[in-house]
């Protein structure tokens, strides 16, 4: 990765952030000055994200220090991501970090029924999700491979190994992992990064509606942390000179944050759910390609 791209300097593009971790994502790039294209639907399926959200993002992403450029962007669309990357070209230049983390949810998706039972609706999050991230990182990867140099991060769940949500969910979410392992292989030699990253139980305003309906919808023993916290780890592993030896890695947020020493927006480090919630398979030792 580019030593030579600074703080200040820095051009990344998260998707999907509109709120969320995708959204905190963004805010903790601000902070340290970035540019940072956010993507996003203003209106999503279901009516999840208010009207100008996405506009609310970048706002508070200029606000917060960096320079904050809106981009309506449909990921299940890839004219509409082809535009975006050239987009970025046009106006920056090049492209240091690209986190990948626009998702479709369906509601069907958390309904009690077994996967035979549920609508074929469930599939959107491998279209949006799985699809969608291998369509960005494939249109981000040329301007990381001309400057030898910059971060791909999916960000993943330990959906990868646990179960949750059923078998799409849990799909989508080990396909991620594999992805950013395949991607790091063929990378390596232009000094790109590639990971799968593992938040823990974030405070996402999703996080917050379940949790005013049911007070006990999580174990006691699940602390949520800020979706700020994933930036910050974000911007810590792209500012380490050794990150090459971590790509193709699926990685646990919380235990990624303490090796940098990241702390969250409130002070502390989350905890690792490695024991509760199970660890990323191991990575394959070949690296490199036929």
């Amino acid at each position: 990765m580019n030593a030579h791209a600074t703080s200040e300097a820095l051009v990344a593009v998260v998707t999907g952030a509109s709120r969320g971790i995708g959204k905190g994502v963004a805010l903790a790039l601000g902070a340290v000055g970035a540019t940072v294209y956010v993507t996003g639907r203003p209106r999503e399926a279901g009516g999840a994200a208010p009207p100008g959200a996405l506009q609310e993002t970048a706002e508070a992403v200029t606000a917060a220090g960096g320079r904050g450029i809106a981009v309506g962007c449909d990921h299940s669309d890839d004219a509409q991501v082809l535009a975006l990357f050239s987009r970025v070209g046009e106006e920056s230049g090049r492209l240091d970090i690209l986190v990948n983390n626009a998702t479709a949810l369906p509601e069907s998706l958390f309904s009690p029924e077994p996967f035979w039972q549920k609508p074929l609706d469930v599939l959107a999050v491998l279209d949006v999700g799985l699809r969608s991230h291998y369509v960005a990182s494939a249109l981000a990867a040329p301007f990381m491979v001309r400057q030898r140099g910059g971060l791909i991060v999916n960000v993943s769940a330990y959906g990868s190994v646990n179960y949750l949500y059923g078998p799409a969910y849990g799909a989508g979410k080990a396909g991620l992992d594999k992805m950013a392992a395949d991607m790091a292989v063929e990378l390596r030699p232009h000094d790109v990064v590639a990971v799968s990253l593992w938040p823990g139980l974030v405070a996402t305003e999703r996080y917050t509606r379940l949790v005013e309906d049911n007070p006990h919808a999580f174990p006691p023993e699940l602390r949520p942390e800020s979706p700020e916290y994933t930036g910050r780890v974000v911007h810590a592993l792209f500012r380490d000179p050794a990150r090459m030896t971590l790509s193709g890695q699926t990685l646990i947020g919380a235990e990624l944050g303490r090796r940098y020493g990241v702390s969250d927006v409130q002070g502390g480090q989350p905890p690792s759910y490695r024991e509760l919630l199970g660890a990323p398979w191991t990575k394959p030792s070949r690296q490199t390609p036929d």
